[in-house]
């Protein structure tokens, strides 16, 4: 495959990825800088802990939406020459968003942990995989409360889910790029939450729950 293809798509999806929506809501419609609020973080988690569920739920669908956008359209605008091209465009395209998110360029690098940009993501590289996270997800709340609990439940039932549907030889022709990403991106998504892991371990990892508006 042309190299240049690889690097429109990385480099498309990154700056897509990059956009702090999280940010933006805060300060478009609450006038705050959410890096000031709840735990700092700019993903729809602490969106709606700080400002309630209406802009959380929006946070999530936009950060959903800049994951899933650039997977499906990037290697369709590029014209991927060939099946394992087209595949492997949509891999790097889905990895470059996800690190977006992590490490925005407009904000120093520090972004947040990537779950709601890696669920648009999977959508489209991995339906089957993507219905396993978010049940895991689901679950996960159901059973905690935990968002970080639920979000590294969700990255490990994304990861057996996709090497049972590729098995089997997961690593072998059309099926290398998606077996690479299924093992790596839930990976990178459970060492950026090393730190709740931390605070699990020792009991301080708050419950979820909705906050309120700070407009006033």
């Amino acid at each position: 495959m042309d190299p240049q293809l690889s690097l429109i798509a990385a480099g498309g999806a990154y700056l897509a990825g990059s956009i702090p929506f999280g940010l933006i809501i805060a300060r478009v419609f609450r006038g705050i800088d959410i890096r000031q609020h709840g735990s700092g973080n700019i993903g729809a988690t602490n969106v709606s802990r700080v400002l309630g569920a209406k802009w959380g739920i929006s946070c999530l669908v936009l950060d959903a939406l800049k994951g899933l956008l650039p997977v499906w359209l990037l290697p369709l605008a590029l014209v991927a020459p060939d099946a394992e091209s087209y595949r492997l465009l949509q891999v790097i395209a889905g990895v470059a968003t996800i690190l977006g998110h992590m490490f925005p360029c407009w904000l120093k690098f520090k972004g947040g942990k990537g779950v709601a940009t890696a669920l648009g993501v999977v959508i489209v590289i991995g339906p089957w995989g993507s219905l396993s996270a978010l049940a895991g997800f689901i679950l996960g709340m159901l059973a905690t409360r935990i968002v970080s609990v639920s979000s590294i439940l969700a990255s490990l039932a994304f990861a057996i889910t996709q090497m049972v549907v590729l098995s089997p030889a997961p690593f072998s022709g059309l099926k290398l790029a998606p077996a690479i990403f299924s093992l790596a991106v839930p990976a990178l998504i459970i060492i950026r939450h090393r730190t709740n892991i931390v605070r699990l371990m020792r009991g301080e990892e708050p419950k979820f729950r909705f906050g309120k508006s700070e407009s006033k």
